[in-house]
């Protein structure tokens, strides 16, 4: 099925969906959507190939999911993780390097990049904070 059918069918209904009063674009809590906007273009469901960007397990860089092409009718094998986890400025590198090499959506490079960036700085505040909290005052003797 095309990406344009798919994405008419369920660009109104689907369970990612979120819908709230006074915001005019509804969000979308989907896997591979870079931006969590419900758009066609950042829709990982309905395109063949798609990036998804996401915490690596141990909260050490970040985990890179492609879809491969020739396995679409296949949605468990078609999946692709890739770790990140050489530091933030040499990951970032990488990545655009990974993603260019094997030809993805140069429309989504940027917004991959920009997902990743903010996953590595929540992972640095997160253990600048837990250092603060690690330490304790002197016991008085």
């Amino acid at each position: 099925m095309s990406a344009d059918l798919s994405w008419m069918i369920i660009r109104n209904n689907n369970a990612f969906l979120s819908k709230k009063t006074n915001i005019k674009k509804p969000f979308s809590k989907e896997p591979m959507n870079l931006t969590n906007l419900a758009s066609k273009r950042y829709n990982g469901l309905v395109h063949d190939n798609s990036i998804g960007v996401e915490s690596a397990p141990n909260n050490k860089g970040f985990t890179v999911i492609t879809k491969k092409r020739k396995l679409a009718n296949k949605p468990g094998k078609s999946l692709v993780k890739v770790n990140f986890t050489s530091g933030p400025r040499r990951s970032l590198f990488k990545l655009r390097k990974y993603l260019l090499g094997n030809n993805y959506r140069k429309d989504l490079i940027q917004a991959s990049l920009r997902r990743a960036s903010a996953i590595l700085e929540s992972q640095k505040r997160a253990t600048l904070t837990l250092k603060k909290l690690g330490k304790s005052k002197k016991p008085d003797a």
